[in-house]
């Protein structure tokens, strides 16, 4: 899924290539997708392009005014085109296509654009286009993001103050804190040195400080590791640059203990026994039913 980091570099490189060209036309293959009916999708056609920012997981291109809104979910991805003139009509049909924008042609004669496409059969892709990016719910029910000045150690402590969630289900909850998903927050407590399964209520101050300082720096890192790249290649890119998540098995970078992990029914948690659990395996729940 792809996470804050990769949202922010897919920003950057659309604000470089999207910004200034007219919107020619959105062809929305997967209807279930379009989540939003006024404005519609209609309404973007011949309009600019004039910024591109992200909130959270999500990534919204201002039209002028008219925000185009896509949140990617699990499978998702946008694919850039550099040019789309020779482009085949889409049609609804079973392939991961789900929406196509195509932009006005530059000096060269090209007229690019990009695609949204979703893999596997659980089609979450969402895209909204509203006046106002509030006017998503998933936007409108987010909570601080981590790479804001705001962001500070004082409001992460008033967050897990009482909170009687595990820190990784509390650094996933997008109402809680915007962008970090199942890899980052696999990522964040490795270099935090803190178990997934730690109440957020019990944290010291000291400990609290020291998360703070791993969500900021781990963030921070990835986005700079993406920065320039192009959009195919992202993917690839936060792979390479994960310590555990999805390195089950694999060694520790940091102590060269055996990457471990907890299953649940639809995603999995990495983690390291000496870096983050004093050296003690957390149950595996998923196999502790299976035992019973």
């Amino acid at each position: 899924m792809p996470e804050l980091p990769e949202v922010e570099a897919l920003a950057e490189f659309l604000r470089e290539r999207a910004v200034g060209r007219a919107v020619l036309g959105v062809d929305v293959v997967a209807f279930q997708a379009l989540k939003t009916v006024d404005p519609p999708v209609s309404a973007l056609g011949g309009v600019t392009v004039t910024g591109v920012s992200r909130h959270g997981k999500f990534l919204d291109i201002d039209c002028d005014g008219v925000h185009f809104i896509t949140h990617l979910a699990r499978g998702g991805w946008l694919r850039w085109r550099e040019d789309l003139t020779g482009a085949k009509p889409v049609r609804p049909g079973k392939g991961p296509l789900a929406v196509r924008v195509r932009l006005s042609p530059g000096d060269d004669g090209q007229a690019p654009g990009f695609e949204l496409t979703e893999a596997g059969t659980q089609k979450r892709l969402a895209v909204y286009v509203v006046r106002d990016p509030a006017e998503v719910p998933g936007i409108a029910g987010l909570g601080p993001d981590p790479l804001a000045e705001e962001f500070t150690p004082e409001v992460l402590k008033r967050i897990v103050d009482g909170n009687r969630t595990q820190i990784k289900g509390l650094l996933r909850d997008q109402k809680v804190i915007a962008g970090i998903g199942n890899a980052y927050s696999d990522e964040v407590l490795h270099v935090a040195k803190m178990s997934p399964f730690k109440i957020a209520a019990s944290l010291t101050d000291e400990q609290i400080a020291g998360l703070h300082e791993a969500i900021v720096t781990t963030l921070r890192d990835a986005v700079g590791r993406a920065r320039g790249l192009a959009a195919k290649d992202l993917k690839a890119e936060k792979k390479s640059g994960l310590r555990v998540h999805g390195r089950t098995g694999e060694k520790c970078d940091v102590c060269g203990d055996t990457i471990r992990e907890v299953s649940f029914a639809d995603s999995s948690l990495q983690y390291c026994p000496t870096c983050q659990t004093g050296g003690k395996p957390l149950a595996d729940r998923r196999m502790s039913r299976l035992l019973k």
